[in-house]
């Protein structure tokens, strides 16, 4: 069976790293953009992800230009403004693109273990969020618009 630990992704410094340094790890995997009505969630993440690290939560963030055109051109630019504006210390990777024939491999899993709404597999919108246990094992997605706040209980049951 595939899991996320399966896949490599790059950082922002377009260093290839692998998932499975994650493992055992409840992991909320969540595509962003730094220009988007929703970009305020990172105060959100950035809160679950200090409030349930120590026990086993990671957040990592996949910055995304497919929709609107709203994350920098430059990854370095896109760093800076997350952890200026928000705060943001969780992992962040390079830029991908969540759907479509370029679509990041791990989002092709993603979408494949957890169709959206009507059972789409397109991803609509930045800061949708897919909700992984600690065996690698996509649980959950969110639609763009739930509040990251809002994951708590479903965070707790897997920890």
């Amino acid at each position: 069976m595939t899991t996320v630990y399966d896949y490599s992704v790059k950082k922002p410094n377009g260093e290839v790293t692998s998932l499975d340094s994650y493992e055992g790890h409840v992991i909320l995997i969540v595509n962003t953009a730094s220009k988007c009505g929703f970009t305020p969630q990172f105060t959100e993440l950035q809160q679950l992800y200090d409030q349930y690290k120590d026990k086993g939560l990671v957040v990592l963030g996949f910055p995304c230009d497919q929709f609107g055109n709203q994350e920098f051109g430059d990854m370095k630019e896109t760093m800076e403004f997350c952890q200026l504006n928000y705060g943001v210390n969780f992992p962040m990777f390079a830029k991908v693109d969540v759907k479509g024939d370029n679509a990041e491999p791990l989002f092709q899993h993603l979408v494949t273990e957890k169709k959206g709404l009507l059972g789409s597999t397109d991803i609509k919108w930045n800061f949708t969020k897919f909700l992984i246990d600690r065996k690698g094992i996509v649980v959950k997605r969110y639609a763009p618009q739930t509040s990251p706040s809002k994951l708590k209980e479903d965070i707790e049951a897997l920890l």
